[in-house]
């Protein structure tokens, strides 16, 4: 059991990654937020590909893969619009002198 574990963080931390490379702009995500947004999408692409039989949730395959990548690009991009991601960035971007 520990072993799909195990597979599900490094495929988060490769789609979570390659989403970041693919969607435009810059991301203010950390390492942490990046591997969840990226289980959340291998979840959401293996649960699809499962549905459609493909094969199992747990297994790496093509279709899967796709939709994880496109989960993940999604996420992001409301990740970036939520509320609190703007004004982290404000906060981040210290005082503004007038």
């Amino acid at each position: 059991m520990r072993r799909r574990h195990d597979g599900f963080i490094v495929a988060g931390l490769v789609i979570g990654a390659l989403a970041r490379l693919i969607k435009p702009g810059r991301q203010r995500l950390g390492l942490l937020a990046t591997l969840l947004v990226g289980v959340v999408a291998s979840v959401i692409g293996g649960a699809i590909a499962n549905l459609l039989g493909t094969g199992s949730i747990f297994e790496l395959n093509f279709l899967g893969f796709v939709v994880a990548l496109t989960s993940a690009v999604v996420i992001l991009g409301i990740v970036e619009g939520a509320p609190g991601t703007t004004l982290e960035a404000e906060l981040m971007s210290g005082p503004k002198v007038a």
